[in-house]
Order: C-alpha cells, then structure tokens, then sequence
C-alpha cells in the first residue's frame, strides 16, 4: 500500500516574495500546486525515477503524444505540457545537464531554474512543485546542485508576478536537510532583506 503523501513541509522559507516550502513526497502526488517539474530527458521520454513516477501517474499515451512534436529539447531548457490525469493545470519539463559529460554544467543547472521560472510566469502560474534536477542518474553532485538551485531562484524570481510559492519535492531527509539548510543560509536572509 503506497503512504499518503507527505503534507508537513519538512522546512519553510521565502525568498524574495515566494513561500518556499520543502516536503519529502512524491512529485506525482500535489493535487495543491498549480504545475509540477518533470526531470525530463533530452527525448522528453517515460524513464525512470521522477520522470517515470510523473508519466504513470499523468498517463504514458496521453503525456507521451503530448510531448513527441516538442522534443528533443537541450539541457538548460524547460517546455510545458497539460498534466492529463494528474490534479495539476501542467507539467513543466526541464531538461537538466549530464554531470562529467555534459559542458558547463552549473550554468546549464542554473538554466533549468530560470526557465521554470519564466514558464510559470508566461503561464500565469501561482505554484510550481519541483524535485532536485539533475541528481539522479544525471550525477550531478546534490550539495552544488541544491546551492545553484537557490541562488537561481533567488535571483530569478524578482521578475515573478504570478508565481507565489515553489515546493521542493524530495526523494529522502538527507536531501531535504540540504535544502533546508541552504534555504536558511545568512546569504538567503540578506537576499530577502
């Protein structure tokens, strides 16, 4: 039998004038958010992980036709699709880097987060729910990737209007311990003062 999802955020935070809050949960499972992230391949195909969670859940043929005329996409680009049976408005692809392989890939990372931002903001998007790009089978090192996440969204978010609040969804303590703890880092506080 599957848990419920989890609904105490494990931290809370803002940055600038988003509500941050960080849950360890399944990206699947947000019926309160406007849009969730999928940590997409470059073919925008079913995989593993967050991505084969989101597929599952969203449905394979109706998410898979839906994203066949928008691929392949680079690393550092989202794109957005309808979320089909998920509770969701959509489903926010970002395409993060191949760590060791792929080229700058903090700038690429940090590229992800950007364009997110700028999705929900063209989509009129209050909420967004988003697991830790590019640290799965990308390899790319949780601790750096979680400092370019923030300091992204930090410094991105000032042109946001519509979006309100961004939930981290992770996969276990320890990377929400690193979220939290990077969240309430003194360079985050001086950010929002």
């Amino acid at each position: 039998m599957t848990p419920p999802p989890e609904t105490t955020p494990y931290a809370r935070g803002r940055i600038n004038d988003l509500d941050i809050e960080v849950v360890i949960g399944d990206i699947a499972d947000q019926p309160d958010v406007d849009a969730i992230v999928n940590a997409a391949n470059a073919q925008l195909a079913p995989g593993g992980g967050v991505c084969g969670a989101i597929f599952a859940a969203a449905g394979y043929d109706e998410l898979s036709a839906a994203c066949e005329p928008l691929a392949p996409i680079e690393p550092g680009t989202a794109v957005l699709t309808p979320a089909f049976r998920l509770p969701n408005r959509a489903i926010l692809h970002a395409c993060g880097p191949r760590y060791g392989s792929d080229a700058n890939p903090g700038e690429l990372l940090a590229a992800c987060y950007r364009n997110l931002l700028e999705l929900a903001e063209r989509h009129r998007l209050a909420s967004l729910a988003i697991p830790a790009i590019a640290t799965g089978i990308y390899g790319f090192p949780a601790e750096q990737a979680t400092e370019i996440c923030i300091r992204t969204i930090r410094q991105a978010s000032r042109q946001s209007h519509h979006l309100k609040r961004i939930r981290f969804v992770l996969h276990d303590a320890a990377m929400a311990r690193r979220y939290a703890e990077r969240l309430a880092a003194p360079d985050a506080k001086a950010q929002r003062a």
